[in-house]
């Protein structure tokens, strides 16, 4: 009977007293991320090189992290390499991270953005991640809040942005990634460490008026008006709902008191 790739290397290392030590078939990831931020790591398999089988959907599940993240959420994910379904011997072929952020209470007040670990045979060098001594390998990104509004009370909402940054902290224009060979990875650590950014900014252009504090939403031709684009016209403003029922004429530096039912 043909045996598994996951039974020849634990087989290869029955003889502990010789010293043998079995090889993982696993690597940690794990993430750094700003307050009210968590990530859901769902993993993607393909047959192994040389292989010719396929596996149904149904038998071959993504494997998932975090699936809860709101009440069960844990920052390290430990997630295997090499697997067998129904006799193929299937390999990571990558983990898609989804970034949730919260900016208020209701379940809707969310942001979600996404990011990559991607796993090859090979890899260019300029493209392959490295590890350090200690077996570690980070990868970074930031992430910055864009604000605008919704609905005929103009409601504010927010959205996620991420973006991957280089090793100097610059912003490039890609969402965070990483990639990775197979045989670099067991026994290994992979660390995503996400930034905020100090500011947030409107999501649409010629919407919003910077003024001392913070931003004045522009009337447009009222609240009726979803897009309510500024044209020019800097002096007619419109209030706008905070997530917690605030009413305010000026984001994020509110000074207004009054809180009404959402």
């Amino acid at each position: 009977m043909k045996r598994t790739l996951q039974s020849l290397m634990l087989g290869s290392c029955l003889a502990l007293m010789q010293g043998c030590v079995a090889t993982s078939n696993s690597f940690t990831f794990t993430a750094d991320l700003p307050p009210d931020f968590a990530y859901v790591a769902s993993v993607y398999y393909v047959p192994a090189k040389g292989q010719t089988c396929t596996v149904p959907r149904a038998d071959n599940r993504v494997s998932q992290f975090n699936r809860e993240w709101r009440t069960e959420y844990k920052p390290d994910a430990q997630i295997e390499i090499r697997r067998t379904r129904k006799g193929c011997e299937l390999v990571i072929d990558y983990v898609e991270l989804e970034i949730n952020a919260t900016y208020g209470k209701d379940w809707g007040d969310l942001g979600r953005e996404y990011a990559r670990v991607s796993v090859r045979e090979e890899l260019p060098e300029t493209v392959k991640g490295t590890f350090n001594a200690a077996g570690e390998s980070e990868f970074s990104g930031q992430c910055q809040w864009l604000f605008r509004t919704s609905g005929g009370l103009r409601r504010l909402v927010k959205i996620l942005d991420c973006k991957k940054t280089d090793a100097s902290g610059e912003l490039l224009k890609t969402r965070p990634f990483a990639a990775y060979t197979l045989d670099e990875l067991p026994g290994k650590t992979v660390k995503m460490k996400i930034k905020l950014a100090d500011e947030e900014r409107p999501y649409m252009k010629d919407t919003w008026v910077k003024v001392p504090g913070g931003w004045k939403r522009c009337m447009g031709k009222g609240f009726e008006d979803q897009y309510a684009f500024c044209y020019g016209n800097y002096k007619d403003f419109s209030t706008f709902r905070m997530p917690g029922g605030r009413i305010c004429t000026i984001y994020p530096g509110c000074t207004e008191d009054k809180e009404v039912t959402p």
